[in-house]
Parts: structure tokens; C-alpha cells; sequence
């Protein structure tokens, strides 16, 4: 009777220990589905004066990847703070940054909070109208080593007959791009929004590559072309011509002044950006005959270059 009693304790004792083995792994897995968090947080622009003169903000959203943290300090504490420090540099250096467990724990090591849908508002300002883009909801979305092209919703004309939803296209934040290079668009398309007016043509990105900063992409037109033959046959052709844009922007040397601790690819702090444009370095001419027989030269963007 007494080694019954023993094997029943023993069986209950382990019953117990995997009852609460099992809870504990339900238990941290239900925190970790807790901490996973990507919300949008509400971000208000100012935009301008409408025509009536008064000033117009518009949240435009942005996407959180963490949830909960400190609450903010009085504006009081905030400058007392500030007072401690030499400069504004040094006072945000000092600032507490977001635990990086915690973001890993929002959408996970190879994930990032990103917009899933966005939509276009135009507002009337007092120079005239503008387009806003607001960002409707967020979502984890994996982080590409690859530059390519990635989809891009907007929703045209919201909550009205001619509601339109297009996928633009954008390009990826490829991490793993060489210094100086970025994933930019490089070819487009474009698609037909009705409106009340008129047609409204929406220009969309169909591929990317990687590039520098300020960069060549093709450009094509169309010109006529007269060839005069030998046994004086005069043929008009159609002639194409990749002529060729720069885009991109341009800055000189590094704009960051503040990097996150935990991943030195985000920068919190900007320096201001200098008033360098993309220009065209090289160029090639395309000489033909014209429908008048008359000769016609064309230039053609080969290369392009930052200039201050």
C-alpha cells in the first residue's frame, strides 16, 4: 500500500512540474505576441495657410515600431535638463535611446514597421493646391538585402466616386548597399486617374537599381528623319533618342551628426542640406536630317555629376 502511494505522489509531482513547464512556455509566448507591435501613431505636419488664411496641419501618420516607454517630461524639466548640457548635440546625445530589445521584439531581427497602405489628400492652400501623402496603416514587413522593386498602394480621391487604387511601386532599403549607393528608381510607367475635371496621369516606378546619389536614367524621344539614298529615293523614318535625365540629389560629405547605438544605419540628428543640384557631366551629339531636309542636332546625357 505504501509504494501505491509513493508512485501516485510521484506521478502527481510530475504532472505538476510539466503542467508548469508547458505554462511558462505558453506564458513567454504570449508576451512575446504582446510586445509585437507596429501601429500607426499620429504625426501633424503643418502644410501652409488654406485661402481663408488659416494655418493647416495634417496628420500625416507615422509608423511606430514600439509600443509603450517613459512618458514625456514637463516642459519645465525639459529645459532644466537642457541647461545641464554645452549644446544641443551633447543634450541629445544624453537622451535616453529606446531599449533595441524592444524593437527587435515589435516586428523581430530581419523585420522593420513599415506603411502597408497610404493614401493621397489634396488640399487647397492659399498658393494653390497640394497633394499630401497619409499613411493609413502599418504592418512588420521583412528588411531586403536586394535592391529591388518593392509594391507601394495609394488610394486616389478617398471616400469619393472616383476612389482609385494604384500601386505606384518604390524601391527597396537594401541594407546591404555599398557606401554611397542607394536602391533608386530607375525606370517608369504611368496610369489614368478619372476625375471630375479631367484626367489626372500618376507616374509609377516599374524597376530599380542601385546608384550613386545623383544619377543618369533613360529618357527617350522621338524625332522625324529624312535619308536621302543613292538611286534618290527619299525615306522618312522614325528616330529614337535616349536622351536622358539626372536625378537624385546631392549633399556634401556625411549629414549625419547623431547615430543610433544599436544600428549605426539610422541617424537621429540631420545636419542641414546643402544647395547642391544633379547636373549633367557628359554628353554626346545625334545629328540627322529633319522633315525639311534641314540639319537638326540633338544632345544626349551620358553622365551625370553633383554640382554646387
Amino acid at each position: 500500500m505504501d509504494i501505491v502511494q509513493l508512485c501516485l505522489l510521484l506521478l502527481c509531482a510530475l504532472h505538476l512540474t510539466l503542467t508548469a513547464v508547458v505554462t511558462k512556455q505558453i506564458d513567454h509566448r504570449n508576451l512575446f505576441t504582446q510586445r509585437v507591435c507596429c501601429k500607426r501613431q499620429s504625426h501633424f505636419v503643418y502644410i501652409g495657410q488654406d485661402i481663408s488664411g488659416s494655418p493647416v496641419s495634417v496628420d500625416v501618420g507615422m509608423c511606430r515600431p514600439y509600443c509603450g516607454g517613459a512618458s514625456r517630461p514637463s516642459h519645465e524639466a525639459g529645459q532644466q535638463e537642457y541647461s545641464k548640457h554645452s549644446s544641443m548635440l551633447e543634450f541629445l546625445r544624453s537622451k535616453k535611446i529606446p531599449d533595441p530589445q524592444d524593437q527587435l521584439a515589435s516586428c523581430g531581427l530581419n523585420h522593420m514597421c513599415e506603411p502597408t497602405g497610404m493614401r493621397v489628400d489634396r488640399v487647397l492652400l492659399f498658393e494653390g493646391p497640394r497633394e499630401v501623402e497619409v499613411i493609413e496603416e502599418c504592418h512588420c514587413e521583412i528588411k531586403l538585402t536586394q535592391c529591388v522593386r518593392v509594391p507601394a498602394l495609394r488610394t486616389y480621391y478617398s471616400e469619393t466616386p472616383y476612389e482609385t487604387v494604384i500601386d505606384v511601386g518604390g524601391c527597396s532599403r537594401s541594407k546591404g548597399s555599398p557606401e554611397g549607393f542607394s536602391c533608386v528608381p530607375t525606370e517608369f510607367d504611368s496610369a489614368l486617374v478619372e476625375t471630375p475635371n479631367k484626367v489626372d496621369v500618376i507616374q509609377t516606378v516599374t524597376a530599380c537599381e542601385l546608384k550613386q546619389s545623383c544619377y543618369r536614367v533613360p529618357y527617350v524621344e522621338y524625332y522625324y528623319q529624312t535619308v536621302h539614298h543613292e538611286d534618290g529615293v527619299k525615306e522618312e523614318r522614325l528616330k529614337e533618342i535616349d536622351v536622358g535625365r539626372c536625378l537624385g540629389g546631392c549633399s556634401t560629405g556625411n549629414r549625419c551628426l547623431l547615430r543610433s547605438p544599436s544600428d549605426p544605419q539610422i541617424c537621429h540628428l540631420w545636419a542641414e542640406r546643402q544647395s547642391n543640384s544633379c547636373v549633367p557631366q557628359g554628353y554626346e551629339s545625334h545629328s540627322f536630317h529633319n522633315q525639311h531636309g534641314m540639319v537638326r542636332t540633338v544632345l544626349s546625357i551620358t553622365s551625370c555629376v553633383c554640382q554646387e
